[in-house]
């Protein structure tokens, strides 16, 4: 059985920063907790767990030691609340997602209605939201969500640096008959692009797609829904237990893919895994 692993499979660049300061913080720290988890992988929010780094879901729980704001960001609320506390801060804030929250508060400024394209209830949506005090903001996740804007004179787009490029492209399409000034600033990761168009090509190849990474992480979600739509024998799973061998009956060719927050150990296990159902047949 053939299997095609994307090249760009796993960790980006703001991932393997963030758990590269999370790990070294837990060596220089007593007390040490995040606030939310660093990244969306169970598995490796695990290991920091042995280190003895506590997720912690409120500031107010925390009352000394250190703290790890997590990649995806948190509130200027929550970060205001940290610093007051006089708490240690440790910032893995992922830096495309820093400059999405930078634009948003450049918008608010200027006067401009914020419309940010992604998932609402999402850790790093919620963030950026928030440095967009003082303007009146719209979180939209597609086109149809988009048609229903009110008109305004003066909008400003932003992106959730993990939403596709398509997406955000019907959105401002939108936004451009909904405002008589609209002001788009592309702020998703280029490494979500490319990691998304590879995607795309090795499903393109095979018999059957694995996408590798956290249920709770928007970007490997989004890698199983472009997979999906192209082989619809796509499955997305977090870790080697979780395949079936039933899967694979009539399979020649496997590619797998794993979204930004996917360790490489997890990755290994799972090749491992195929390779062996290959070998029995």
């Amino acid at each position: 059985m053939k299997i095609i692993l994307a090249q760009k499979a796993g960790f980006c660049f703001g991932v393997k920063r963030a758990t590269q300061l999370a790990f070294e913080a837990a060596d220089l720290h007593e007390k040490i907790c995040s606030l939310g988890p660093i990244i969306h992988s169970p598995q490796l929010v695990a290991r920091l767990a042995e280190k003895g780094v506590e997720v912690i879901d409120e500031v107010e729980d925390i009352d000394n030691g250190a703290v790890i704001v997590r990649s995806h960001g948190v509130t200027a609320g929550e970060l205001a609340a940290i610093g007051e506390r006089h708490l240690d801060i440790v910032d893995t804030t992922c830096p495309f997602v820093k400059k999405a929250q930078e634009y948003a508060a450049l918008l608010a400024q200027e006067g401009y209605v914020v419309v940010l394209v992604g998932e609402k209830e999402h850790p790093e949506v919620r963030s950026i939201v928030s440095y967009a005090a003082g303007s009146e903001v719209f979180v939209v996740a597609n086109r149809a969500q988009a048609e229903k804007l009110p008109n305004r004179s003066r909008l400003g787009v932003v992106a959730q640096t993990t939403q596709s490029f398509d997406n955000l492209h019907e959105v401002v399409e939108v936004c451009l008959q909904k405002g008589s000034e609209t002001r788009v600033f592309n702020t998703i990761c280029n490494a979500t692009v490319v990691r998304q168009n590879e995607a795309r090509a090795i499903a393109r190849e095979v018999d059957l797609m694995l996408v590798i990474g956290g249920f709770n992480s928007a970007n490997t979600g989004r890698l199983a829904q472009i997979c999906m739509e192209i082989q619809p024998r796509t499955h997305h799973v977090e870790t080697a237990a979780q395949i079936e061998k039933s899967w694979f009956s009539g399979v020649s060719s496997v590619g797998i893919t794993a979204g930004a927050s996917t360790p490489r150990w997890v990755i290994e296990e799972i090749i491992g895994c195929v390779e062996s159902i290959g070998q029995r047949g």
